[in-house]
């Protein structure tokens, strides 16, 4: 019988428990401006007195693999909490046996308060608990918004999940699901504010939670709450339902203050800076350095509030513009969201309730219409806006349309008649209201 031979160690990069792998590939992320998420993976696993560093350094080891190979070695499978069906993205590694310490890797999706509002308490208590049951890495907020707690072992995803549900918290969406939500600031800091983000957020969220955490859609839907038109949680190409905050009457102007500016910028500077960068020339300056608005022509699009803040400000009917079917790339490319309410007022709570109603309508029609792994966007492309209106009850708007006509073989005859029906239409609906009260 012939000896056997001893089996070559593993190249394992460098890497051992107790010592920092080599990852000259990783390195050079940390050499350009700005900063690395490298020095974040290296600060954790060089905190020798901390239980995560011995899975930090192995996951060190693993990415530079990665790099020098142009491979990722994460697949999936099934993890998960008692009661819910998504919240947890699992990954496992397949190279376990050379980076045995980050051979399980989850990440736990955790939904934030409305608008992203936190005390140092809690932001306290959320690095203790992770800091305890997972990793040390956390990312303040994913693309849904979620509170992304990464990298827990499959035995403490449980107890990461018990003890964040202690302090308030709760599983946000992952999968074919309702997903995590967005809110602006909104209200709550910014003046530009048009409605009362967090409340739609935290009614809308609060009556569908039931399809976050039980995956029921043929892909993910999202929501999501802007303020006003400069969409700071990028609703419009970013969520299928989004909520963006507009005006219905004049822009207010403060004259005195517009007088301020032009003298202290200068009227070229104002010129430049406003009038001319307005997309429909609604703005014009005068002799006198006020500013005079044609708000039939004005489009909400905030740029002249940016700029000149202290004189330009929202109109006082405020409410909210809801768009449909935003995403970006997978089948059919990225889009934007289409408008499928002009206008709609946000004052009481039952404003608020339509909106919730609205929204779950939306979500239903698209679970029940929509093919597996398809958006709400690509479905209302696939079967037709006009299906799509007549099916949730909306009547069509010409506000709802994204790109006019351009045909040159189209009959413009019989257009002013279309207008007058339509005019007549907008009129029965704003005196029905009326006829009902009395």
């Amino acid at each position: 019988m012939t000896e056997k031979k001893a089996s070559k160690p593993k190249k394992t990069n460098g890497k051992s428990k107790g010592k920092m792998p080599r990852t000259p590939l990783l390195d050079q992320l940390e050499s350009g401006p700005w900063p690395s998420f490298v020095t974040g993976l290296k600060r954790l696993a060089e905190s020798e007195d901390k239980q995560y560093a011995p899975m930090m350094k192995s996951l060190l080891g693993q990415l530079e693999h990665s790099y020098e190979n142009r491979l990722g070695y994460w697949k999936g499978g099934t993890v998960g909490v008692r009661g819910y069906g998504g919240g947890v993205i699992p990954r496992f590694s397949i190279v376990a046996d050379q980076f045995p310490e980050s051979s399980e890797f989850h990440t736990l999706r955790v939904q934030p308060p409305a608008g992203m509002h936190y005390d140092t308490k809690t932001l306290r208590d959320l690095c203790d608990i992770w800091e305890e049951h997972g990793s040390g890495l956390i990312a303040f907020h994913g693309q849904s918004g979620d509170i992304m707690f990464q990298g827990a072992t499959t035995e403490n995803v449980q107890k990461a999940f018990d003890a964040l549900n202690e302090i308030g918290f709760d599983m946000g969406g992952a999968g074919p699901a309702l997903r995590t939500s967005m809110s602006c600031v909104g209200a709550s800091r910014c003046e530009q504010s048009c409605f009362d983000e967090q409340k739609a957020q935290r009614m809308v969220l609060n009556h569908l939670v039931d399809a976050i955490h039980r995956p029921s859609l043929p892909y993910k839907f999202k929501f999501k709450f802007s303020g006003c038109a400069n969409d700071c949680v990028n609703a419009t190409h970013r969520s299928d339902f989004a909520v963006l905050g507009t005006w219905k009457d004049d822009m207010q102007v403060d004259q005195e203050e517009v007088k301020k500016i032009v003298a202290e910028r200068g009227r070229k500077e104002v010129n430049d800076q406003v009038i001319n960068m307005c997309p429909t020339r609604a703005l014009s300056l005068n002799d006198d350095d006020t500013l005079d608005v044609d708000n039939r022509s004005c489009v909400r699009c905030m740029h002249c509030i940016n700029v000149m803040t202290k004189a330009l400000s929202p109109g006082k009917e405020r409410g909210v513009t809801i768009l449909v079917g935003g995403k970006r790339a997978l089948k059919i490319g990225d889009l934007m969201g289409t408008v499928i309410v002009p206008f709609m007022k946000m004052e009481t709570d039952e404003d608020y309730q339509k909106l919730v109603e609205l929204g779950e309508t939306v979500m239903e029609f698209f679970g029940d219409n929509a093919l597996e792994h398809e958006r709400c966007g690509e479905m209302i492309v696939r079967i037709g806006l006009v299906n799509f209106l007549e099916e949730i009850g909306i009547q069509a708007d010409p506000n709802m349309v994204s790109h006019p006509r351009t045909s040159s073989y189209v009959r413009l005859d019989d257009w002013d008649n279309e207008v007058e029906k339509w005019e007549q239409r907008q009129k029965a609906k704003s005196d029905a209201p009326a006829a009902a009260a009395e």
